[in-house]
C-alpha cells in the first residue's frame, strides 16, 4: 500500500533519509511541469524545480503535518516562479516563448508521423492555444494550469496561491470568459 505524503515526511523526520527520495520521486515531474508551463523555459524550470526541492528540504521540519503537503510544495513552486518572473525584465509576450524566442508548443503538438491534414489541424490548435493563453494574466494562467493541467480543486488552488477561494473563483471565471471570447472571436488569416 502506498504511503501518504505525511507518513513519508514523518519517516524522514524520524531519521529515514531515503524517505526524502520518495517525496522527490513523487513530486519531481509534477513540480517541473507546473514551473515549465508557468515560465515557458526548460532550463529555467529545471533550476526553479531544483530550488523548490532545496527549499522543501531546508524547511520540512516547519511543515505542519496536519496540512496538505501537496498544497505546501505547490505554494513553494508558485512563489519561486513568481520570484523569478519579478526579477526577470524581459518577460516574453507569450508564455509559450522561451528565452530564445522560440515557441515551445510547436515541439509538443507536432507529430511528424501525422497525415498532412492532421498536422494542419494541430497547427491551427497550437495557434489557438497560444493566442488564448497570451490573453490571460499570469495569475489567470496559474489558476488554469493548476485546475486543468494539475487537476486541483479551487480550494487547493486558493491554499497554494494564499488568496481567498472567492478570488480564485473570480480569476477562474475571468480566465474562462477571456478564453471563450478568444475561441469565439473572428479568425484572422495570418
Amino acid at each position: 500500500m502506498k504511503k501518504s505524503d505525511e507518513e513519508i515526511i514523518i519517516d524522514y523526520l524520524n531519521g529515514d533519509k531515503n524517505s526524502f527520495n520518495e517525496i522527490i520521486t513523487r513530486y519531481l515531474k509534477m513540480i517541473y511541469n507546473f514551473c515549465y508551463r508557468l515560465i515557458g523555459n526548460e532550463k529555467t524550470a529545471e533550476d526553479i524545480t531544483q530550488e523548490v526541492f532545496l527549499k522543501v528540504w531546508k524547511n520540512i521540519k516547519k511543515f505542519d503535518i496536519k496540512k496538505s503537503f501537496k498544497t505546501w510544495i505547490y505554494s513553494i513552486a508558485k512563489n519561486s516562479c513568481i520570484d523569478y518572473l519579478r526579477k526577470r525584465k524581459d518577460i516574453p509576450m507569450s508564455a509559450f516563448d522561451d528565452e530564445d524566442g522560440e515557441n515551445i508548443i510547436e515541439n509538443n503538438l507536432t507529430d511528424e508521423e501525422l497525415k498532412p491534414d492532421e498536422i494542419f489541424v494541430q497547427t491551427q490548435n497550437k495557434k489557438l492555444i497560444e493566442h488564448i493563453m497570451a490573453e490571460l494574466s499570469v495569475v489567470q494562467k496559474e489558476v488554469i494550469i493548476l485546475k486543468y493541467v494539475n487537476d486541483m480543486s479551487l480550494s487547493e488552488i486558493a491554499n497554494i496561491m494564499d488568496i481567498p477561494i472567492d478570488t480564485v473563483k473570480s480569476h477562474h471565471r475571468r480566465a474562462l470568459i477571456k478564453m471563450k471570447k478568444s475561441v469565439n472571436a473572428p479568425k484572422l488569416s495570418r
